[in-house]
């Protein structure tokens, strides 16, 4: 199959508001047009055909559907550009500009008939500098923890896994290994826990309320509540937190880090 041109029907209430819409804002040439129909056209986009709704050209059971619910994107350079020329143009922009994660930035606006057209352009990579001599930041890291990464205290041992110190940017992990009768103190931090117990069970006392977790399970603790951590049996478990966490408890003043999420 060779494709020679790419066409777009909307069934529409006023076709001479979208042939207008199309023309003024987008840059669509009318390339045939009649009582309840037009066909719009341009060099570099998906031509568009634009129907009144009720039209015998279309069978029976399509004559009065709408266009709404469809998105015509359209791929553009230049986006701010288009988006302040449309803005000043008065074009009715329902979505402003914005960028997503993945790095698509659009926008939205919409026509007198309901047609949503997105404008869409794609963040490009950045790339090193011409001549750069730094080396590229490998794309996998593998870590192994040492002596140096263990820190223990009367109650649990901690092992510092991923951290900023250890090649993570954001997030710090680390495994906690509580001995049988062991209770951690009473404490709170300022960033969101998840905790996955993979031996044994802890009993986990949170505003209040606790419960048994056993291996398998996994539990999440809110950011600057009061909680505490009891091993009713040999148990250890992994926990993954934003990096820039610290610890308080009640009753002290300040705020400490936690050194193997450091």
């Amino acid at each position: 199959m060779r494709v020679t041109t790419s066409t777009l029907s909307l069934t529409v209430a006023d076709v001479d508001a979208s042939l207008d819409f199309f023309r003024t804002h987008l840059g669509y040439r009318v390339a045939m047009a009649a009582d309840g129909f037009a066909s719009l056209t341009r060099d570099d986009a998906a031509d568009v055909v634009l129907l009144r709704r009720g039209t015998e050209v279309l069978p029976p059971e399509q004559r009065d559907q709408r266009a709404t619910g469809l998105i015509l994107a359209l791929t553009v350079t230049g986006i701010e550009a288009e988006e302040r020329r449309l803005r000043e143009a008065g074009a009715p922009i329902t979505m402003p500009l914005r960028e997503e994660p993945w790095g698509e930035r659009l926008f939205q606006l919409t026509d007198p008939n309901g047609i949503v057209v997105q404008l869409v352009e794609w963040a490009a990579a950045e790339e090193p500098a011409a001549g750069s001599d730094e080396p590229e930041e490998p794309a996998l890291r593998v870590l192994s923890p040492t002596d140096d990464d263990v820190t223990a205290s009367p109650n649990a041992r901690m092992t510092g896994l991923a951290a900023p110190s250890r090649g993570a940017a954001e997030l710090s992990t680390w495994t906690v290994a509580m001995e049988a009768g062991r209770t951690g103190p009473e404490h709170a931090v300022s960033r969101e826990q998840v905790w996955t117990v993979t031996a044994g069970a802890l009993d986990v006392t949170c505003a209040g309320r606790t419960e048994k977790v056993t291996a398998g399970q996994t539990f999440v603790l809110p950011p600057d509540v009061v909680r505490q951590v009891h091993a009713p049996q040999t148990a250890e478990a992994h926990v993954a937190m934003r990096a820039d966490g610290v610890a308080s408890v009640p009753g002290v003043e300040g705020t400490r880090p936690l050194p193997w999420a450091q």
